[in-house]
Parts: structure tokens; sequence; C-alpha cells
């Protein structure tokens, strides 16, 4: 089973580039913003608590996410792997994940980071911003923030992972097709 981590900062393309590796691989997509947008939408309690953290630009808690990411792994029971598109988070999310996954037989395969400069990923933010109209995505503060918070209290996760040689850093500045084909090679080089 390949389990894939596509991690990097908000802005580095990670949406874009895992809808392009769930159809080369066939993947499950576990995205937390998609699964907050779900419970927010169904006005679910994990949602409304989700929607006050994420309006004042900051993480939700470890345990409404890992709650949310379980139900997800165990609704999919026959997926060939899954792909992980914002989280694991923090170093607690991580080490919860693994948990989970290894109690399943299904570890992380890789974790593929995204590298994107900070000036770079503000504009991509403010342009994000004004194509889906998400408030969030037009606020300098908010924006500042969002990208403070996760070189705090994400990029460690980075790590954790590195520690267990499964880091792969991989340049995201350049067309998508080119981004894309660096992911694959590496995803290639360790699914064989």
């Amino acid at each position: 089973m390949l389990n894939i981590i596509l991690f990097g900062p908000p802005g580095a393309g990670k949406g874009t580039q895992s809808e392009k590796l769930i159809d080369k691989y066939q993947l499950t997509h576990i995205a937390t913003g998609d699964l907050f947008r779900k419970h927010m939408g169904e006005n679910t309690e994990l949602g409304q608590l989700a929607k006050q953290y994420i309006n004042e630009g900051n993480l939700v808690p470890d345990s409404l996410v890992i709650k949310m990411v379980e139900d997800k792994i165990n609704s999919a029971s026959d997926a060939k792997g899954f792909i992980f598109d914002g989280f694991p988070r923090t170093v607690a999310q991580a080490d919860a994940l693994d948990e989970m996954l290894e109690q399943r037989d299904m570890p992380i395969s890789v974790m593929l980071a995204l590298e994107v400069d900070d000036e770079e990923l503000k504009t991509r933010i403010r342009l994000r911003g004004k194509t889906s109209g998400r408030a969030d995505d037009q606020d300098d503060a908010k924006i500042d923030n969002r990208i403070k918070v996760y070189k705090e209290e994400t990029l460690p996760v980075a790590e954790h992972y590195n520690k267990q040689s499964k880091y792969r850093g991989i340049e995201g500045v350049g067309s998508i097709d080119d981004i894309f084909g660096s992911l694959c090679a590496e995803i290639d080089a360790i699914n064989q």
C-alpha cells in the first residue's frame, strides 16, 4: 500500500499536486481542509469547533483533526493507498497517524515536501483568495500568521519523517507539470 504525506506551507501547491497524484496512483485523498469544510458545512459539532480556530488563523486542535482523519480512513477500507494533504500538521498528529497506520499494517511510505519561499507563498495565497473568494486568503495579517504557525508548529513534522528516512524535499516553484514530474520520480523510486 502506498501512503504519501504531501507536505508544505500554505500556498505551496499541495491541493493542485494531490489531484494529479490521486489520478496517477489511484489513491484516496485525505485533506484536512476538505474534512473541515465538510464538517463545517454540515454544521457538526466538530465542524463548529474547527471553524472557530480556522477563523482566527490558528490550527485546529490535534484531537479534532485526528478524529476526522480516523473516520475517513475507516470509511475507505478498500483504498489502494492514501495521500495525506495538510495532515499531519504537528508532531503529535504525526505520532498519532503513525500509530493508527501501524495498527492497520499500512505505514507511511514517503513524505514529499514542496519547498517554496515566503514571498512566493504570499503571492499565491492572495491570488487563490481572489479566485476562491476565501476571506482568510485575502487578509495579509492572517496569511502572515498562517506562515508563522506553519514554521513554528508544522515544520517540525518534516524532521519527524526525516528521522525515519521518509522525507523528500521537492522544489515547489516551476511549472505544475515539472513539479509533478519530480514528485512522481520520488514515488516511483520508493515504490519499486
